[in-house]
């Protein structure tokens, strides 16, 4: 099961590091190509923008740690599970509230959950 946490907790890890870099340095290009979404040179959406990516580099960072550093592996995966989860949730009532995104985002939906559930899991095992 060791090796299975560890496959996780770094998917997980490089997903929200390489999405957090690449939205914090360049927000316009990055949505536009990873998401179809054309956002507009606002100031403060771009400041939105900006503050979501640098919590999911941070928590990327964070779960990164929980591969090298075993007392950290129960927070990593905790902090895994309530990001991938939430946003998941998010986009689930998204979904039900405001119609069925493109595909892009669609299949951003199912890694969101399955690494979601995934490091649940791993969660439950480390409580065991």
């Amino acid at each position: 099961m060791e090796i299975i946490r560890i496959v996780v907790l770094s998917l997980s890890a490089l997903m929200l590091v390489f999405v957090g870099v690449m939205r914090l340095s360049n927000p316009i290009k990055t949505y536009s190509k990873s998401s179809g979404i054309k956002l507009e040179n606002d100031v403060s959406l771009l400041n939105e923008m900006r503050g979501v990516a640098a919590v999911m580099l941070f928590a990327g960072i964070i779960i990164s740690l929980g591969t090298f550093i075993e007392k950290l592996t129960f927070n990593s995966h905790l902090v895994a599970a309530l990001i991938f989860i939430g946003f998941a949730i998010g986009r689930l009532i998204s979904l039900k509230v405001d119609g069925k995104p493109n595909k892009q985002i669609t299949q951003g939906i199912l890694f969101e959950i399955i690494l979601g559930v995934a490091n649940t899991f791993c969660l439950i095992d480390v409580l065991s």
